[in-house]
């Protein structure tokens, strides 16, 4: 049998390019047209498995075969694997959108892909979340159904001290409703006075449950704030504009899990982190998936500071906001 395969081979080596383009013709429209396996398309042409197989790597690599992925839900296939190439990510979903389109839309199809995307995932145990905007956004988009029996704990306080707009801090319970499932909250605020009721509360047996589990769950889901002055920490009564301006100055550019970040994703006031109550931002680059969701040009700085600080290996957001991501990256 070896002196008839190395004489095919020798003939493999030795076809012109016209050949050898005929060939790679015939053997992908057995494998692609046909549904022919590699062997039994290898037996029929006479090659071996390893030439059929280089071969059709051949067509693809000349553009002879191109493989188009083409989602039924509004996807940009090609700018995510230029974002995940870019920033070294699991996975990128880049929903398509116009520069000039209302900010409500752009964001309501992010929530949308992003509540396809967990549904997707298949059976989940358990997912840790943010509350916020964008997570409520995310929870009234998910399919029903979408992981039945699931278990959803919050990964930060989430008790509000006033409310000025729409309750965004019940999106564990809409999350879990959704899945028929459980909801695990933690009730009590995402930042306080003092460091020593935040530390003492840490102590509680009920509260370092939650936050023990919060802090191990595999898949976290987050939303990533910019800093304006209409943000959900502003509006829920834990900074005020004097302070959201003082963050600013010392180099804010956003805020994930209630927590300021700079441009490469350090915490920027200590002593404010001091009195926040959640999982820690260190925590978020050792699970297996960890979601970051944000919608809209004003985020890109703390989206890019999440990314160089390895806190999300996934990331849901706009097309523009991907792009200006990709330009950034390319300075």
């Amino acid at each position: 049998m070896k002196p008839a395969r190395l004489e095919r081979d020798i003939q493999f080596r030795n076809l012109s390019a016209e050949q050898r383009e005929q060939l790679m013709i015939q053997v992908a429209k057995r494998y692609y047209h046909l549904d022919m396996t590699m062997s039994d398309l290898s037996a029929e042409l006479g090659l071996t498995r390893w030439q059929a197989s280089r071969l059709l790597t051949e067509a693809k690599e000349t553009g002879l075969v191109r493989i188009e992925i083409v989602p039924h839900t509004p996807r940009l296939p090609g700018l995510e694997s230029r974002l995940e190439r870019a920033f070294g990510i699991k996975e990128a979903v880049i929903v398509p959108c116009n520069s000039d389109e209302d900010d409500a839309l752009v964001l309501d199809a992010v929530a949308r892909a992003a509540g396809q995307y967990l549904a997707g995932l298949g059976k989940i145990p358990a997912i840790g979340i943010s509350w916020g905007r964008t997570m409520t956004a995310v929870a009234r988009r998910l399919p029903p159904y979408w992981n039945e029996g699931v278990e959803v704990v919050l990964l930060n306080g989430s008790m509000n001290v006033r409310s000025s707009g729409p309750q965004t801090n019940n999106v564990a319970e809409l999350f879990a409703n959704a899945g028929k499932g459980i909801a695990t909250l933690l009730p009590v605020p995402a930042m306080f006075g003092h460091a020593a009721t935040k530390q003492a509360l840490e102590h509680d047996p009920t509260i370092a449950a939650v936050l023990e589990f919060a802090a191990r769950v595999p898949v976290i889901c987050f939303g990533i704030g910019a800093m304006v002055p209409d943000s959900v920490l502003i509006q829920s009564g834990y900074v005020s504009l004097e302070e959201h301006e003082q963050l600013r100055q010392k180099g804010a550019v956003g805020d994930i899990l209630s927590r300021y970040i700079d441009t490469e994703g350090r915490i920027v006031d200590q002593d404010l982190d001091a009195r926040t109550i959640g999982i820690s931002l260190e925590s978020c680059r050792h699970r297996n998936l960890s979601i970051g969701v944000a919608a809209g040009l004003s985020k890109r700085d703390a989206i890019l500071a999440c990314l160089r600080a390895r806190y999300v290996n996934v990331l849901i957001t706009d097309e523009t906001t991907a792009a200006s991501l990709l330009d950034f990256a390319a300075h």
